[in-house]
């Protein structure tokens, strides 16, 4: 089971980045634990300094951008 960690801090952006991972792993087929991760301390403590970024098994892969549906089923391969 993959986690993917939708990091930032409440924003609209930050909302379409879990949509967007989880209409991946509905399409791709992967079992996968989507969580929101919201505290700027933990955020930054994973390398991410701009947000909304996207993290895949605690390593983050997109930052600063809504990635698309593709992209991210991607990045679950």
């Amino acid at each position: 089971m993959k986690l993917i960690q939708v990091l930032g801090t409440g924003c609209a952006k930050c909302a379409k980045v879990k949509e967007n991972a989880e209409a991946a792993t509905r399409e791709a087929g992967v079992e996968a634990l989507i969580e929101k991760v919201e505290d700027i301390n933990v955020i930054t403590g994973m390398g991410a300094m701009i947000t909304p970024a996207l993290a895949v098994d605690g390593e983050v892969k997109i930052v600063g951008k809504v990635p698309t549906v593709e992209e991210i089923k991607q990045l679950l391969q």
